[in-house]
């Protein structure tokens, strides 16, 4: 009888012990030798040897500008991604699980590695292509999803969808990408197929940026987070710098091997370093603002 109370405590012991394992997060990365399909750039606020890039086949990071990871086993699809301004090991995404559908809004807790959905946004679950937290109060996030604009006030938990004539003014091209303002948390960009343009309160209403962007298409687009006069785009014209928030724009001499710029990523320690990530999944750096750059991938 002792016996066999014994047996069915140690093999109590090991089911817990496999089923700890087995549960594990795993946080563990795995050695690439390229980046395919890329939706997404950002460069960690703590150690700018690290560069984050959201792909359709999960998150990477690229160390040291040489050393190539997927970040865990996940290959979820992130095609809306953003990190926390202040806190290093938080980041937010939406876009489509490996197997199919619709993530809804998620974040993680320990860079990546793992991801808790928050919210499935309105009309869900999302698909948010178009993502931005803003840097100056991160509790407010906007996403982009089936034409129409939400914003969360409470850092993704609740969404309210924002009538406003963004859409109007896109001309139905819709919105590549989201930029919040980093100082200021009423102000938020959009980069459209039509020219960029800009919100001072919260995305309720929107104007255009420059005239001379007008009906360009601003394929990619990016704010210095210590200086936000200073700006990057790149459309059909190729790459160009803006030191008064975007009113006029100088053309920088730079054509990527005839590529195009479809992300760009400032670092927050170093605004100088710049990174940015091709249509071929290529990822060029800038240690001068913008002005030269080298191919790293």
């Amino acid at each position: 009888m002792k016996k066999t109370k014994t047996y069915w405590i140690i093999a109590i012991l090991l089911v817990i012990v496999f089923s700890i394992f087995l549960l594990k997060p795993n946080n563990k990365l795995y050695p690439a030798e390229l980046v395919t399909h890329g939706h997404g750039l950002a460069v960690d606020i703590e150690d700018p040897s690290k560069l984050y890039i959201a792909t359709h086949h999960g998150l990477m990071m690229m160390l040291n500008d040489k050393e190539l990871y997927r970040i865990g086993k996940r290959e979820d699809d992130y095609m809306g991604f953003s990190i926390h301004p202040t806190n290093s090991k938080m980041f937010f995404s939406s876009g489509h699980p490996e197997l199919g559908g619709n993530l809804g809004f998620q974040i993680s807790e320990n860079a990546g590695f793992t991801w808790k959905k928050i919210s499935n946004g309105l009309n869900g679950p999302v698909d948010f292509h178009a993502m931005a937290v803003s840097h100056a109060n991160p509790n407010i996030i906007y996403g982009w999803f089936a034409n129409s604009l939400q914003r969360s006030l409470d850092r993704g938990e609740t969404w309210k969808l924002i009538p406003t004539n963004l859409l109007t003014l896109a001309k139905g091209s819709g919105v590549y990408s989201l930029i919040a303002d980093p100082k200021d948390e009423n102000k938020v960009y959009a980069a459209t197929g039509v020219g960029l343009f800009s919100s001072g309160d919260k995305g309720e209403s929107w104007i255009l940026t420059s005239e001379k962007l007008k009906d360009v298409a601003i394929i990619s687009f990016a704010i210095n987070p210590g200086n936000p006069l200073e700006m990057l785009s790149f459309t059909p014209r190729g790459l160009a710098k803006s030191t008064d928030s975007g009113a006029t724009w100088n053309k920088i001499e730079e054509t990527f091997e005839n590529d195009f710029v479809f992300y760009i990523a400032y670092s927050k320690i170093n605004s100088e370093t710049v990174y940015v990530l091709t249509k071929k999944n290529l990822i060029y750096k800038s240690l001068d603002g913008g002005s030269s750059w080298a191919k790293i991938l």
